[in-house]
């Protein structure tokens, strides 16, 4: 595979990642408030929800690290990726 299409479907999934961890806690609310479980959060739905006081910074906190993460890691890519665009192209010295 070509370095730079593997960059860029990397590039390209981290993207997903990011969008995917940003936007998971309106789909628990979402859900939470359709009568679901919060995707695990709450087992028997939100009536009934006994979650100690430190689970949604305890969530905050893993979210807040895996974005950081992810978008630190979109940030070596594309810094891959500019390497890769100014990389002067070698030609072609195989035999045919």
């Amino acid at each position: 595979m070509d370095p730079r299409a593997f960059v860029r479907t990397l590039r390209l999934i981290l993207i997903v990642a990011a969008v995917g961890l940003a936007s998971f806690p309106l789909l628990v609310i979402l859900d939470l408030s359709e009568g679901g479980t919060g995707y695990g959060l709450c087992p028997s739905g939100v009536a009934s929800c006994r979650n100690p006081y430190t689970a949604a910074p305890e969530l905050a906190t893993v979210l807040t690290v895996g974005l950081l993460v992810v978008l630190g890691g979109f940030r070596v890519t594309t810094h891959l990726a500019r390497e890769l665009a100014n990389r002067p192209v070698q030609p072609d010295t195989r035999s045919r």
